[in-house]
């Protein structure tokens, strides 16, 4: 089975709300997820923003957040290959930068992508990168 790359919305969407069918996946994976380290700094990074829209306090919030992340591996950016990495950046590059480490970390570990961004999908589907985990 191949390794599910989840994106940070993922996550963000289960934070949100904790009894989706999202949050259910996330806590108990038939398969390894992996998320560059750089994704735990941008949940961080939005963490009254997910305390905002989902109603949960702080508290709440890192509970549940603790609980996904058990599940999740969190993968050193700094051991992607320079192949992945250059790869990614000519599919993403004029998409969303950000997303970069996701798409190579996809590449570099022949997984799936998980993300909510139809954007990113589409553009990414139209430049032959299909390696999409279809929940």
């Amino acid at each position: 089975m191949k390794p599910i790359i989840v994106d940070t919305n993922i996550v963000f969407s289960a934070l949100v709300n904790k009894n989706s069918s999202i949050a259910s996946f996330l806590l108990e994976p038939q398969q390894t997820l992996l998320m560059p380290k750089f994704g735990f700094v941008e949940l961080f990074k939005h963490k009254e923003k997910i305390c905002k829209i989902s109603k949960h306090s702080h508290d709440e919030v890192l509970e549940v957040l603790y609980e996904l992340i058990r599940h999740i591996d969190f993968f050193d950016e700094n051991t992607i290959s320079v192949e992945a990495l250059q790869e990614s950046w000519e599919l993403i590059k004029d998409i969303d930068p950000k997303d970069m480490l996701f798409i190579a970390l996809t590449i570099e570990m022949d997984g799936l992508l998980w993300t909510g961004d139809n954007k990113l999908r589409s553009s990414l589907e139209a430049k032959g990168f299909n390696a999409f985990h279809r929940y």
